[in-house]
């Protein structure tokens, strides 16, 4: 019994943090200018501020550039991301 109340503990804690941490992307999504980010801009602006924001270290998708510094893409950027992920798990 004592474990099952700390595990539902837990997974209130957990997401209390997400809706944390989705409040503070929506505070930082703003434009240049100042307004509001809306649409593709915001969407776009949310899953890159939401996936950074679930570990200290950069996301494995902003790490995907080649040795000439340009963005990695098909295979080569799922292979990378793959491998950076099962990395990140250990």
């Amino acid at each position: 019994m004592s474990k099952l109340i700390v595990v539902l503990i837990s997974g209130l804690l957990a997401a209390t943090c997400g809706l944390a941490q989705a409040s503070d992307c929506e505070a930082k999504a703003v434009g240049k200018n100042g307004k509001p980010l809306a649409g593709a801009a915001k969407t776009s602006f949310m899953k890159k501020c939401e996936a950074d924001a679930g570990g200290a270290a950069p996301s494995c998708e902003s790490k995907a550039v080649s040795k000439e510094g340009k963005p990695l893409a098909g295979a080569a950027k799922a292979s990378f991301i793959k491998k950076c992920e099962a990395d990140a798990k250990k």
